[in-house]
């Protein structure tokens, strides 16, 4: 096992690091970035708190060797802020519903959620924020303030850029 030198852009900055060629992109993120945002839960992929996005698809960053990443563009839950007008309309949600408690799931919620609702274009329903929250596990709150904040955040968005509302979808399938 040897060194690996990357090249990575992180949150839209071209960054170069060296790390054991077997580390995780968690552990790069984490340890030689200081990126500490993306959780690190289970090492297994099994709870999502690790979750960050690839080239704009979650993706379990435990699961991942950095060495995948390389020449990609990754985006941990500190690149949200980068949304125009600072804090991201998802973030501004989870405030507002206080969808997050001990916040250990929060992040990769987050990067899940931005995800869907950028893939989707529109405000989306409970169901669908429900299919794309699936892998990441909370113990603390029961989903009903995060399902709520993201079907907000996406009602939100799609009024911002004119696409409109599936409030009336939501009501049929609750």
């Amino acid at each position: 096992m040897g060194t690996a030198f990357l090249t990575l852009k992180v949150n839209e900055a071209v960054v170069e690091v060296a790390a054991p060629s077997h580390w995780t992109l968690l552990e790069v993120l984490r340890y030689k970035l200081d990126l500490v945002g993306s959780k690190q839960g289970c090492d297994k992929g099994d709870c999502g708190a690790c979750t960050v996005q690839i080239d704009g698809q979650p993706v379990l960053s435990c699961l991942t060797l950095a060495t995948h990443a390389e020449g990609r563009e990754v985006r941990t839950v500190e690149g949200l802020s980068l949304h125009e007008g600072g804090c991201h309309p998802l973030q501004d949600a989870f405030d507002r519903y206080n969808a997050a408690q001990c916040g250990f799931c929060t992040p990769g919620i987050l990067m899940s959620a931005e995800a869907l609702l950028r893939r989707a274009g529109r405000a989306v329903t409970r169901t669908e924020a429900a299919e794309a929250l699936a892998g990441n596990l909370c113990r603390c709150t029961g989903y009903t303030k995060i399902l709520d904040a993201v079907v907000d955040a996406s009602e939100i968005m799609a009024a911002k850029s004119g696409v409109g509302s599936v409030r009336g979808d939501m009501a049929a399938e609750e």
